[in-house]
């Protein structure tokens, strides 16, 4: 009976953020998920295969959406560009989920096997948009800079977004970071030998 009810991936979820911030990851069981959800533990396995899964089911869609855009972007586009225009379409992914990130960076913060697995979700990313610019004929060098580049703009954007109050502050947050990295990689100035910058 309550396996059939709408919408069952989603309460599971739901259930299953609320007890790993309220008890801990580790002290949490999929029987308790489930049984929070309304569910049973059968249906918990239809839609993730562990309880860690929940917290990263996300990722696929993430990526999907980060490739559509930079698949969208003009042929012609330099490799930040085309980039950048990936992360434009992610961002629409987390208009809506500002309470629920917050939380699970919080989860995933007190767990070091979730920071590892959060980790290695970044790097296949960051390796999927490398493949992906390589197939628009961006030297592979390139491709490796520019897509570790994106990620790491989003990973820093992203612990802004959640560390403050406002839901729609994504975008703008993106757009401080990758001016703040237009400055760190600035050339440096020389400084002659009567002291003045050159």
């Amino acid at each position: 009976m309550a396996r059939w009810e709408p919408d069952a991936e989603g309460r599971l979820i739901k259930a299953a953020f609320v007890l790993f911030d309220e008890r801990g990851y580790d002290d949490t069981t999929v029987t308790d998920i489930a049984e929070a959800a309304g569910l049973t533990k059968r249906t918990f396995f239809r839609y993730f295969t562990d309880k860690r899964e929940v917290l990263f089911q996300g990722s696929r869609e993430l990526q999907d959406r980060w490739l559509e855009g930079i698949a969208d972007a003009p042929p012609d586009a330099p490799p930040m560009a085309a980039v950048a225009a990936g992360l434009t379409g992610v961002l629409a992914l987390f208009a809506d989920r500002h309470p629920f990130a917050r939380m699970r960076s919080r989860i995933i913060g007190a767990n070091p096997e979730l920071q590892e697995r959060e980790l290695i979700k970044l790097q296949t990313l960051a390796g999927a948009i490398q493949d992906a610019l390589v197939d628009r004929g961006v030297p592979r060098s390139s491709a490796i800079l520019a897509a570790q580049t994106g990620v790491t703009v989003f990973h820093v954007a992203f612990a802004h977004w959640i560390g403050q109050d406002d839901p729609s502050a994504f975008e703008r947050l993106v757009e401080d970071t990758i001016a703040e990295l237009r400055v760190v990689i600035a050339p440096a100035r020389t400084v002659s030998r009567a002291g003045r910058a050159s």
